[in-house]
Parts: structure tokens; C-alpha cells; sequence
């Protein structure tokens, strides 16, 4: 059976699928009243409409907005359409359209105030919004559009509101008909044909005005030239409105039928307000007469910008708001287009039943999205939606609204001229010849809309076309593929474009072959990807324009060079998957060369590596044995990837894309190109991302080849595959790891081992088999005469097969020095295991190569006996270690201090007094240097000591004196030195005395000796018996200095006078302090010196008492205004006159003073 006759009604008839409101075609308006379908949604929606509607009957009302909302095809304008026609019950073909509607309801009541309703008169205004304005639209737009309609709709010129004002003018006075017939007469042409051009015929016009209306010819020439009737206000306007619904009689209505007007009014909140003022005035004036409706896109709240009270107002206004879904669509399309014939359901039925196995499988869809694509629920909806599959319905609603939002269709289907019912028409049309087999593929849906797109989505079809029919590198199923892409283009959060998918959307036959058409499509995809005319994201596809396509060609002509890539994969995984530097085990780090393929990142050299093999490898198919064999040469935990992720091509095709958009100076280029270069670098994003999880996935099921092994059973996630894949290789490599059971964490732990506070040696020791190696190692150098150093053991040791960390090898390093096994050596020196810097010496890079690492060469028995003995004697003690390091620490810590104490003396004692016997203890002091010279070399210190034994044994018994003198004598010839030093220089005074002569010698002399020590004891009398001689002589002269003070103020105090007391006083006060200073003299010198300052101080006040005072002149001042008048003086005797008095002035008041002073 062909498909064209299953249909109950002809599928290939007219059927209006584009709504026009101003369309008035009989045969066109009895198809719709005919075949309109009320489905339960819109029911709903009828019954809210006429209960407030109704309302308007019982009592006067203001609630007269009606707002109709609903998406691109939801059957708005239908809609209204279908209630301008049921509401002024519009007669079609001899039928009401109330007769048309009464089979549509099932309801009695409802039908009954449907009749309600239309019972009274009304007439309805259905016009788009949109074609009815005029090219400028400002903010009154709505309200001319109305004044128009309006005027229209009373039979006059709404095009011109002064030509409609001058008609409604006319009519009014009842001479329309004489004016209209004039005008013909004059003009030769009909009124209504020629009103619109008015303004060419003026004198025409002027003269039926004068004639008809008796108008004067001036007043007719200025309303031509007029213009105060070109405007119109909202409140003129309504005026008018309720002036002609009041003339039509006190039941009639009149409605409004507005269509589009959310698109018309956009986001201008200007023209919202506009259309809010005109409704609100209309409910105001008309009181529920006339009535708005509008649809519109969009609900209410969503068109308008405004917020608070002026939203509100407007919310007001349309207090009846119904909103259109798309659940009825489909409902509309199977009973309209795809109701079947009773033949046609059987067949149907039978094939169904036939082949539901298969359809069930044929629609599933690989999606993470939730949406409701379905393939076919049961027999009933197969037999209703054939040749078309469910999920089409949903999914072509929103590529209807996608395709419009984003600016690909033109005007005409923007402006709602298309309809999903004429699409889903031509698609089964398409099909019309096809056997009952056959199935609407989503892609022939593109043919409905392609007259409609905007020619730059045309072009890429029709140049693909063309390139499949030349077999320039496309086939035809291409261009099917293509259409389907394009489709899906912008619902990709509804339906995937992958494989799968594409697949299932461009099934055509119940019998189709889902894995041979994988196939083909699957080639087709790739002859167009190398076409450019698409894209790939990951496993999804998508559709490009002209512009897009040029910007990917250019972008794939961009050349990535290989190793780019790879270090890119290395980034992903050695920076976000596997981040460590250095793996680490029990404690221990171990460095790594991090390898993709041949590509290291950073410093290669490490011991052992970690290679990571891509597909793009060109050893990746090697042989298992060869990736063994490798890894077990190269030290290597080699990771050959999966092949079954593109990370590759996903980094690749990133970089391309990241490269391109650094090349270009985007800011400068148009912004539909800046877009699109915008959308590639998120592109970029998402495959970089994408890359990551395939670079994961690929590592968690790649194949791990270790130290010779491959290994399997490896669990969890790429990361923690990675570290076992380490673990191994390092357990491996450094298959001697395990010696160092125990292992030091920090220099306490060296320093304690080397004060023997954990010194196991010889006894439990967990690293016993790593010291025997350590030890092993450098008898081996040893017996080559090698230098060993502790750098050459961290080496040998850090590495291969031992990695134990430089830590540890100090530590077993430090057990063999206090084992006396070896000996460090730095800069020529022994260093002593109690030497705090011994840990630095054994870890710290910088030093490690300069300390030299000895074997022990132990000192014979009877030299450690001699030097033992030594010692004892020497140190005065008994306890002197017996071992040798002990032993060689002793000797060098005492003749360290040993050293320091002569420093010492000779330092703070020596250095500015002439004590006795400095030369025995700077002797002394260069022979513990020269014992210590030999400190670098046990042996060598120890028979150093022996050779200076007598030395140092004189040595001692000479410090005896020495020290007893700095301990018990140093007071008294300190003393007897100062005593010495002061009395010499006053030797003068007592040269008569023979007693303090001879004392004073004899100090002296005792002082001078080269070892005094025996006859210090007689310096503390010889000082006794000097001080107290000295100390007579002192007093004795002390008093001649008071008696001198006595005299000298006695003869100041004689001579002053009663007036002079000041001076008195001074002298008194320095004679005091001069008896003070004579009381704390302490020498004779000072007190010699102080009696001829006092001789001196004497005279100096006596002088100052001689000195006669001069008295002091008595002086006046006086002005010359005081003495000299004012006035004229002609004459010698005038003259002597004046001077006259000035003379007697001066007399009388120089008398009494001694001078006179004018100014």
C-alpha cells in the first residue's frame, strides 16, 4: 500500500498550515472552522477566556486585557483567530461559526454560555500589530496602529488620521455620499480609490469642501495645510471608541484582536506602556464593552522590563492571561494530517504487530539528557504517528523555536508563518510514494524549512549538494547527513550528535540495517569533516556555517608539530594525573625521568624511568618480548596506552585552535567572526578537558611492562596504577633497599650514635648487612690505593642497587667511625666523633667531596701506655681513657684548654704588667700548640706527646710558682708596685730620711727580680713602715695649708668694709673649698701647689677690696617741643628774647641734676 493512501483525508490537499489573522478567504476560513481541533489543553483555555468574558454581561467592568502567550507553533494566532470568529459568529458557507464549534465541546453547559456570549452583537478588529505599522515607530506606535485599525474598521482612510478625521467629519454631518460624489464629478476618480493620494489633488478637495460643506475656500485651504489632525490622543482616541460603540446600540461589544504584539514591542518599555495606557483607559470609559487581546512569544512578565507599581498596572491590565503549550501540537498534526482510513489502521496494526520487536530496538537514543525522546509506546500511538516516529513532535518544536532564536530564519518565519503543521504536511508528502515500511527521517524535516533559513544556511547545502553531485569528494547521503546536523544544531542539551544518535535520527525504514547505516554514516561524517562543512567535538558533530567553515579550514591548515602534542600529554599527565617528582617509598625518595614516548620532561639521567607510550608511537605495536626486554635494560616502568581514546587528536585539535586564536587580532574583526573564534576557544577548553579524561582512562587501561615484567592485576585509578607500576620498578632496581631496616630522621640521630648513646654495633643492629656493605665498599677502594671520600660513598650508595637516602648512609658511616673501623678527615684534619660538624662532613653537598673517609690504623699498645702515663703526671688525674678515640679526644681537649688558660695569662695578665716568669708561660703555651700540630694523625699526636715529655713534665713544675703567684701573691706586688710608683716621684721631700730612703730601695729591688716569689712575703712591712712615714709628712704639710687659709681670710675680713660683703663672701666660700681640696690631697706635691694658689687667691680679693667706686652722673631728658615754642621772629631783639627763655627753661630743670639731655 503506497503511504499516500492510508490517510483519512487527501495528504496532499491545501491546508493553511501558516495562520494569518487578516486572512478572510471563504474557502481557506471554512477549512479552518472545519477542521480546527479543540484538544483538552486548549478546552481549558476556551472555558477561562469566556468565564471572564461573560462577567462583562452581568456588570460593568475595567477587567478587559486579554493576554494569549505560547512559543513559536503552540497555535496562539490560531487561536485568536478561531475566537474573532466565534465571538462576532462569523457566517462561513451558510454556517455560523458557532454551528462550526458546537460538535468541538461535549459540554451543554459551556456550549450555553458560549451562546451567551455571542448572542448580543459584536464586532471583532483581528489584526497583526506588525503589519499594520508604519515604518517609524516611536513610543505612540500601538496607539496609532489602534487609531488606524479603528478608522479602518468605520470605512474610513486609517492610513492618515487627517483624512479619517475629515471623513468621521463628514460622515457625522451626514454628507458623505454628496462629498464622495462631488469628488468624482471634479476629480474623475472614485474617492475610496483615491483617498490615499490626497495630497495631489488640493484643489480638487477645496473645491468639494466648499461646495458640499459650504466651507469657505481660505478655511478649506488651511485645514489642507493643517496639521492639528494629524495627531491623536489615548483619551481622544477611546473617546471615540465608546462614542461609536454607544451609536451601535447599548449590548454591543467590540474586540480588539491584536497579534504579535510581544515581538512588536521587543524589550521597549516605552510601547508597553503605550499599549497599558490604552487598555486601561478603554476598561475605564467602555466599562467591559470593548475588549483587547493580544498574543505574544512570550508570557507577560517575561516581555516587559518595567518593575513595581507601572508593572503591576499593567499585570492589572490583562487580568486574563492564558498560556499556549506545546502539548497539543501533536495532538492537532495526527488528527488533522495523520488520521488514518480503516484499512490503513488494520494494515497498520498487523505491521506493527509484526515488526514491534524491532521498533522497540530502532529508536533508542544515546543521550545523557532527560528528555522524552521515544520511539513508539504500544500499537495505538504507532497507528496514529506513522510514518513519523514520537520523539519527533518534541524534538522538531524546539528546533522550530532554536532555529528562530539564534537568528537563522528569515522575516517570514520569524514573523510566524510557518507552522509545525505544515511541516510535518510536506514531510509526509515526501513520502507519499513509499511502501508501508517506509519512515519519516528527521532529516527530510529540513526540506519544510528551507525556504525559510537565511541564504547563508542555504549556501552550505546547496554547495555540498552540488559537490556530491560533481563526486567532488561528497556523496548525496551526505547532504542528507548534513540536513539532519543542521537540524540539531542547536538543541545539542536535547540529543547528542554522536553516531548513535545521527543514526537513529536518520532511520527511514522499519527494516532499516542499524549497523550497516552506522557504517555509512560513520563515512559520511568523515567526508565531511575533510570538507570542513563540520566540526568534531569528542564523539559529537556538528554542523557549520560559511563563516565557521572558513575559520576551521584555516584552523586545520595549521601544522602541530608532533613533539608539541606529546609534550602537551606529558603536561596532562606528569601535571594532573601522576604530579610527583620524586616517588616515594618507606621514607625514601626516588627520582625519576617522567618520558612520554622519547620526550622527557625536565633534567633526564635519573636511575629509573617512567615512560608513558602513546598511540602516536611509532615503536606502539612493538612486540611484547621487545617492551619487556627494554624495561628491563632501561630500568623502566614502561605504560603503553590504550588506543581506544583520541586524546591525541583532542590536544592536537586544541592547540590548533589555541594557536590560531593567538595569530589573529580578534578585537579588529567583525563580530559575528569574533564570535565564532570565541565559541572554538571554549571548543579548545572542553577538548583539553576531554583530553585529560581520555588520557586517564587510557593510562587506567593501558599495558605495564616493569623491570622486565608485564604486569597484571593492577587495580584502582590511573594514579594509583602509576604508583604500584613505581613501587614495583623501585623494589626492582634497588633490589638492596631493604639492608636499611632502620632508617635516622634527622642529625640527633648521627650525633647520638657518635656520643655512643645508640651504638649498636656488634650487638642487635637492624642495618648490620647495609654497614658490612658500606664497610665492604671501601676496603675495595682501599685495596686499589683509591681515595675515598664521603661523596664517592653517598653516590654509590644513593644508587643503584641500593637507594637508600643520604641520611642513612651518613648514619651507617658514623656506626663505622664509632666502631673505630675509619676515620673522617677534613681539610687534613681527623674530625673527632664528638665534633658537632661530623653530620655536615657526612651530608652536606658542599662538603661531602672534601671529606675524605680512612681506614683505622690503631696505635701500638705501649705508645697509648706511654702517653697515658704522660698524661696522668702531667694533668695531675687519674681517669684517662684507655680506647683510642677516647684517648686522642682527651689529649686534644686538655691541650686545648691547656692553651687557652696561657692565652689567657698572657692576654688579661702579662699584657700590661711586668709580672715574673712570662717566658716560662709563653713556652708553655707553644708546647701545647705543638702537641696539637699533630692532632690531624692519632699516632702521630700520640708520639708527639711522648717525644716532649720532659718538656712538658719542666714545664709543669715551673707553673707552680706561677700559678701559686697569680693565685696567692698578685695583691701584695700589685700593691707594693703602686706604692713604688707613688713615692718615687715625691723622693725629694724626704731625701733627709735615711729610714724611708732605704725602704723605698728595697722594694724596689724586690720587685726587679726574675723570680720574686720568695721575698714577696717582706713587701707587705716595707709598704707598712713607708705609707705610715708618708702619711706624717702629708698631715704635717696639710696643716700648713689650713693655716695659711686661716690667715688669708682673717686679713679679707680686716680690710672689707661694711658695703663689701659680697666680696666677703666669695672669698669665704673659695677658702672653703680650697681647705676641702687640701683635705683630700693625697700627695705632698698637691699640697705644695695648693699654698701658692692660696698666696694668689689672697691677693686677688684684696684687690677687689682696694678698688674705689666712681659715682654715677644725674642725667634729664628733655624735648625741644618743651623748650622751643612755635612762632615767627623778625628781628634781632626778637631773637634774643627767645633765647632767653629757653636759656631760664634749661636753668630750672638742670638745677638739681647733673646733666641735661635733649632730643
Amino acid at each position: 500500500m503506497k503511504l499516500q493512501q492510508i490517510y483519512k483525508s487527501d495528504i496532499n490537499r491545501n491546508i493553511n498550515g501558516v495562520i494569518q489573522v487578516d486572512q478572510d478567504d471563504n474557502e481557506v476560513i471554512k477549512q479552518e472552522l472545519s477542521e480546527y481541533i479543540i484538544t483538552k489543553e486548549l478546552r481549558g483555555h476556551y472555558n477561562a477566556f469566556f468565564n471572564n468574558y461573560e462577567k462583562s454581561f452581568d456588570y460593568r467592568t475595567n477587567k478587559i486585557g486579554v493576554w494569549i502567550s505560547g512559543f513559536f507553533g503552540s497555535g496562539k494566532s490560531h487561536f485568536l483567530k478561531m475566537l474573532s470568529y466565534l465571538l462576532s459568529n462569523k457566517v462561513v458557507d451558510g454556517k455560523t461559526a458557532f454551528e462550526y464549534f458546537k460538535d468541538k465541546f461535549d459540554d451543554p453547559m459551556f456550549l450555553a454560555q458560549i451562546e451567551r456570549c455571542i448572542s448580543v452583537p459584536t464586532e471583532t478588529i483581528l489584526f497583526n500589530v506588525d503589519k499594520k505599522s508604519g515604518i517609524n515607530k516611536d513610543k505612540t506606535a500601538i496607539l496609532k496602529v489602534f487609531a488606524k485599525v479603528f478608522y479602518q474598521h468605520m470605512g474610513f482612510e486609517g492610513n492618515d488620521l487627517k483624512v479619517a478625521k475629515l471623513e468621521q467629519f463628514i460622515t457625522n454631518s451626514g454628507k458623505m455620499d454628496e462629498f464622495a460624489a462631488k469628488f468624482e464629478e471634479v476629480n474623475g476618480g472614485t474617492w475610496l480609490d483615491s483617498r490615499d493620494s490626497y495630497i495631489f489633488f488640493e484643489d480638487d478637495i477645496v473645491e468639494c469642501l466648499v461646495d458640499v460643506l459650504g466651507m469657505s475656500e481660505t478655511a478649506a485651504h488651511n485645514w489642507f495645510n493643517g496639521t492639528e489632525t494629524a495627531d491623536i490622543s489615548i483619551g481622544q482616541l477611546v473617546t471615540e471608541i465608546k462614542s461609536y460603540i454607544d451609536s451601535k446600540g447599548k449590548d454591543n461589544r467590540l474586540i480588539f484582536m491584536v497579534d504579535e504584539i510581544g515581538q512588536f514591542i521587543g524589550s521597549d518599555s516605552d510601547l508597553m506602556l503605550n499599549l497599558q495606557s490604552i487598555v486601561e483607559e478603554i476598561g475605564s470609559k467602555c466599562g467591559g464593552r470593548v475588549w483587547v487581546m493580544v498574543t505574544s512569544q512570550e508570557a507577560i512578565d517575561s516581555v516587559t522590563k518595567i518593575v513595581g507599581d507601572d508593572f503591576s498596572k499593567i499585570q492589572g491590565r490583562f487580568d486574563t492571561r492564558l498560556s499556549l503549550s506545546s502539548s497539543s501540537v501533536d495532538e492537532v498534526i495526527k488528527k488533522r494530517i495523520l488520521e488514518k482510513n480503516d484499512a490503513a489502521k488494520e494494515m497498520l496494526k498487523m505491521n506493527y504487530e509484526k515488526n514491534s520487536g524491532v521498533l522497540k530496538n530502532l529508536f533508542t537514543f544515546n543521550s545523557p539528557y532527560k528528555m522524552d525522546l521515544k520511539g513508539y509506546s504500544g500499537e495505538n500511538e504507532f497507528v496514529e504517528t506513522y510514518p513519523f516516529v514520537p520523539y519527533q513532535f518534541k524534538l522538531m518544536q524546539n528546533v522550530f523555536l532554536q532555529v528562530r532564536r539564534h537568528g537563522n530564519a528569515g522575516k517570514s518565519m520569524s514573523g510566524g508563518e510557518r507552522s509545525m503543521l505544515s511541516g510535518f504536511q510536506e514531510a509526509a508528502q515526501s513520502l507519499a510514494d513509499k511502501d508501508e515500511n517506509s519512515l519519516v527521517s528527521f532529516n527530510l524535516f529540513y526540506d519544510t524549512l528551507n525556504a525559510f533559513l537565511e541564504s547563508s544556511i542555504r549556501r552550505v547545502i546547496d554547495r555540498c549538494r552540488r559537490a556530491a553531485e560533481n563526486n567532488d569528494g561528497l556523496e548525496l547521503y551526505d547532504v542528507e547527513v548534513l540536513k539532519l546536523l543542521y537540524l540539531i544544531r542547536y538543541v545539542d542539551e536535547e540529543i547528542k550528535a554522536n553516531i548513535d544518535n545521527i543514526t537513529t535520527l536518520m532511520v527511514d525504514r522499519i527494516d532499516a540495517d542499524k549497523i550497516n547505516m552506522r557504517q555509512n554514516i560513520r563515512e559520511s561524517l568523515d567526508r565531511l569533516l575533510r570538507q570542513n562543512y563540520i566540526a568534531r567535538n569528542g564523539d559529537t558533530y556538528s554542523f557549520l556555517t560559511d563563516d565557521e567553515q572558513d575559520i576551521a579550514r584555516e584552523i586545520n591548515q595549521i601544522n602541530i608539530e608532533g613533539s608539541a602534542v606529546v609534550r602537551e600529554i606529558a603536561n596532562v599527565a606528569f601535571g594532573s594525573i601522576f604530579m610527583m617528582k620524586k616517588f616515594r617509598l618507606n621514607n625514601n625518595d626516588f627520582a625519576f625521568d617522567q618520558m612520554v614516548d622519547d620526550l622527557c620532561i625536565g633534567v633526564p639521567g635519573n636511575p629509573i624511568k617512567l615512560r608513558l607510550v602513546t598511540d602516536a608511537n611509532d615503536n606502539y605495536r612493538n612486540s611484547e618480548q621487545n617492551w619487556i626486554m627494554k624495561s628491563n635494560v632501561d630500568n623502566e616502568a614502561i605504560v603503553v596506552m590504550s588506543d581506544k581514546y583520541p586524546y591525541y587528536n583532542e590536544i592536537e585539535s586544541a592547540m590548533k585552535i589555541r594557536r590560531f586564536a593567538k595569530s589573529r587580532n580578534i578585537s579588529l574583526l567583525p563580530e559575528t567572526i569574533q564570535s565564532i573564534i570565541r565559541g572554538r576557544t571554549q571548543q579548545a577548553a572542553v577538548f583539553e578537558s576531554r583530553a585529560k579524561d581520555y588520557i586517564t582512562k587510557a593510562i587506567e587501561e593501558a599495558t605495564f611492562y616493569v623491570d622486565g615484567e608485564r604486569l597484571g592485576n593492577l587495580a584502582g585509578s590511573a594514579k594509583d596504577k602509576l604508583e604500584e607500576a613505581m613501587k614495583y620498578l623501585v623494589e626492582g632496581v634497588y633490589e638492596k633497599l631493604h639492608l636499611v631496616r632502620k632508617s635516622a630522621e634527622s642529625d640527633a640521630d648521627i650525633l647520638a650514635i657518635l656520643n655512643n648513646d645508640q651504638l649498636s654495633f656488634g650487638t642487635e643492629n637492624y642495618n648490620l648487612e647495609a654497614i658490612v656493605e658500606v664497610e665492604q665498599f671501601m676496603d675495595l677502594q682501599y685495596s686499589k690505593l683509591r681515595t675515598v671520600t664521603m661523596g664517592d660513598i653517598q653516590r654509590r650508595f644513593q644508587g643503584v642497587p641500593y637507594g637508600w637516602r643520604e641520611i642513612d648512609i651518613a648514619t651507617l658511616v658514623a656506626e663505622l667511625v664509632v666502631a673505630q673501623k675509619i676515620t673522617v678527615n677534613y681539610a687534613g684534619n681527623t674530625v673527632q666523633p664528638s665534633d658537632r660538624s661530623m653530620p655536615d662532613y657526612l651530608r652536606r653537598k658542599s662538603e661531602i667531596d672534601k671529606t675524605v673517609i680512612r681506614r683505622r690504623i690503631t696505635p701500638p699498645e705501649k705508645l697509648m701506655k706511654q702517653a697515658r702515663d704522660i698524661l696522668r703526671e702531667y694533668f695531675n688525674v687519674m681517669d684517662v681513657p684507655s680506647d683510642e678515640d677516647r684517648l686522642i679526644e682527651f689529649i686534644i681537649d686538655s691541650f686545648t684548654k691547656e692553651g687557652d688558660d696561657y692565652s689567657r695569662l698572657l692576654s688579661e695578665k702579662y699584657r700590661t704588667e711586668l709580672y715574673p716568669d712570662k717566658a716560662i708561660v709563653e713556652n708553655g703555651l707553644k708546647l701545647c700548640n705543638d702537641v696539637l700540630s699533630q692532632k690531624k694523625d692519632n699516632i702521630a699526636l700520640l708520639k708527639r706527646l711522648v717525644q716532649r715529655e720532659d718538656d712538658l713534665l719542666d714545664q709543669s713544675e715551673d707553673m707552680v710558682d706561677i700559678n701559686s703567684f697569680f693565685k696567692n701573691q698578685q695583691s701584695v706586688f700589685d700593691m707594693a708596685n703602686g706604692v713604688l710608683g707613688a713615692l718615687q716621684s715625691e723622693k725629694d721631700y724626704f731625701q733627709a730620711n735615711d729610714t724611708m730612703i732605704k725602704d723605698l730601695s728595697t722594694v724596689s729591688e724586690i720587685l726587679k727580680l726574675a723570680k720574686p716569689y720568695k721575698r714577696i712575703s717582706e713587701l707587705p712591712g716595707l709598704i707598712q713602715s713607708l705609707q705610715s712615714a708618708y702619711d706624717e709628712m702629708l698631715n704635717g704639710k696639710r696643716e700648713e695649708v689650713y693655716a695659711e687659709i686661716q690667715s688669708a681670710m682673717g686679713e679679707i675680713h680686716q680690710t672689707a668694709k661694711v658695703e663689701q660683703g659680697d666680696i666677703v663672701e666669695r672669698a669665704d666660700s673659695a677658702f672653703a673649698q680650697k681647705k676641702q681640696a687640701a683635705a683630700n690631697a693625697k700627695t705632698l706635691t698637691q699640697l705644695d701647689a695648693m699654698i701658692i694658689q692660696l698666696s694668689n687667691l689672697r691677693q686677688q680679693y684684696l684687690r677687689a677690696l682696694m678698688v674705689e667706686k666712681t659715682p654715677q652722673s644725674k642725667t634729664v631728658t628733655v624735648g625741644r617741643g618743651t623748650l622751643c615754642y612755635t612762632g615767627t621772629l623778625k628781628n634781632e631783639n626778637d631773637i634774643d628774647e627767645y633765647l632767653a627763655e629757653v636759656k631760664t627753661k634749661l636753668l630750672e630743670i638742670l638745677e638739681g641734676n647733673d646733666a641735661v639731655h635733649i632730643i
